[in-house]
């Protein structure tokens, strides 16, 4: 297969991977979106096989070997995990594609002669500084979403760890890998290349240590934009045109929903993302379970209040999920709307543990589209609703984050749940939520708190109905 073969077949995956973002963007063209992708990458795959054959029987079993257990991980992976795992999956991900640059920038640096980035025994220097920042990026990705990994997971605290002078650390790491990377290219150094390997792995860690629970849903997006950064500098490196749009396909697109994410929050974009680098506006909560009293109520008493209501406004959260209620919460939605109900559910930008995970759960369980309402959309009707139904929705809620400057959600936008006339608040417990942080709503005289499995709770509701 000719140079200009390969290249167009190229541009064709990146034209279908723009495809596949274009429908990924709205639930029903997402399933279309998800083809167009499979299609692109498959194409992209036969493409390098056959223009760039691997030489010899063993490297093709290498090959063909490395596509099977890889494919079949996936295959795997993709039925086995419930929807509630998936953003810890996705970090996961993040951090393979980002130990792949490594492992690729490693590769051409040890077989220059393979990827044609040697000269009369001398590196080309723009190929070194591809791979010095490719390999950089891609250390800083791994071990980022592998601390993201561990919060999401919950093998680590959600709560910001602040660590002693982090500000500091993480200049002098930063500095060190731009002069690290100045001598690499000067002097071809295997052994500087892997001190940027280790001072990355490091700073990744660092860098997302000190970010709390309430900010992941940006970190996730984050990862996923360095991952693209790293396969686009590494594409360069390989002179693989489809690589190199991917990569800046996946990098812009995420620095982009980072970025709307954060406005969303009204966050500093730079202070969450670097968040060794930000401002201390990210504080640990204390975590105690508050003592107050509060109003308990029963499924019965749900089921009166929301059949005798005119406006309910159903507020899915990370509740919602871990207790896989989204298909209850819609048959007691439909059948609200039997009694002549009006039903509609409130999406905040950052529920859930990554960018519209609310959004997937609900189009899982098939509610329809028109009836889900993002923040901007619907906060001014809870005024007007009878009943505001919060499925474990906790920090998203919370008016902590128009009141305490001390909180580490404060400024970020909220649902206004509490100015509905009943709130109802389905929680396990009255522990805190997983930025750390008690919600003043469980305390109001118009919350009533249904305690226990999210689902079971939604399930009483409907016998009581």
């Amino acid at each position: 297969m000719s140079e200009n073969v390969s290249s167009l077949l190229y541009i064709v995956s990146g034209v279908l991977f723009i495809m596949a973002l274009r429908g990924l963007s709205h639930p029903t063209t997402s399933r279309q979106g998800n083809m167009y992708g499979m299609v692109g990458m498959g194409l992209a795959i036969l493409t390098t096989l056959v223009g760039h054959p691997p030489s010899g029987a063993g490297a093709w079993v290498l090959v063909l070997l490395g596509l099977g257990l890889g494919g079949g991980a996936g295959a795997v992976i993709a039925k086995r995990v419930p929807m509630t795992a998936m953003p810890q999956l996705v970090a996961a991900f993040h951090s393979l594609v980002g130990l792949a640059a490594v492992a690729v920038a490693a590769g051409a640096l040890y077989a220059p002669q393979a990827f044609g980035i040697i000269e009369n025994g001398h590196f080309h220097k723009q190929s070194l500084f591809e791979m010095g920042l490719g390999v950089a990026i891609g250390a800083i990705t791994f071990t980022g979403s592998v601390i993201a990994f561990a919060k999401l997971d919950g093998r680590m605290s959600g709560k910001p760890i602040m660590l002693p002078q982090r500000h500091l650390i993480n200049a002098l790491l930063a500095a060190g890998l731009v002069l690290l990377l100045a001598l690499f290219i000067g002097t071809e150094s295997k052994g500087l290349f892997w001190l940027i390997v280790i001072l990355s792995l490091v700073l990744g860690g660092l860098i997302i240590i000190p970010i709390g629970g309430a900010d992941m849903p940006v970190v996730v997006s984050m990862l996923n934009s360095y991952s693209g950064w790293a396969a686009a500098g590494i594409g360069f490196t390989l002179g693989n045109l489809a690589l190199i749009i991917t990569g800046a396909l996946v990098g812009s697109s995420g620095a982009i929903l980072s970025y709307i994410m954060c406005h969303a929050m009204n966050r500093s974009f730079i202070s969450v993302i670097l968040g060794g680098f930000g401002g201390d506006t990210a504080v640990a909560g204390s975590g105690q379970v508050e003592t107050r009293p509060v109003k308990q109520g029963s499924a019965d008493d749900a089921a009166y209040i929301m059949k005798n209501a005119e406006r309910v406004i159903i507020v899915p959260g990370y509740g919602m999920a871990v207790a896989q209620a989204q298909h209850s919460l819609r048959e007691m939605a439909d059948m609200l709307k039997k009694e002549g109900v009006d039903v509609k559910y409130a999406i905040h930008p950052v529920a859930g543990r990554m960018p519209g995970h609310m959004n997937v759960l609900l189009a899982e369980a098939n509610v329809p589209y028109d009836e889900v309402f993002e923040l901007e959309d619907i906060n001014g009707e809870f005024p007007q609703a009878d009943v505001a139904f919060v499925i474990g929705a906790n920090d998203v809620t919370n008016p902590a984050a128009k009141t305490d400057k001390t909180s580490p959600i404060y400024g970020m936008p909220i649902l206004d749940v509490e100015k509905a006339k009943t709130v109802l608040f389905i929680k396990r417990g009255m522990g805190s939520g997983y930025a750390g942080v008690e919600n003043e709503v469980f305390f109001r005289d118009n919350t009533m708190m249904l305690f226990g499995d999210a689902k079971k709770v939604v399930d009483h509701i409907l016998k009581a109905f």
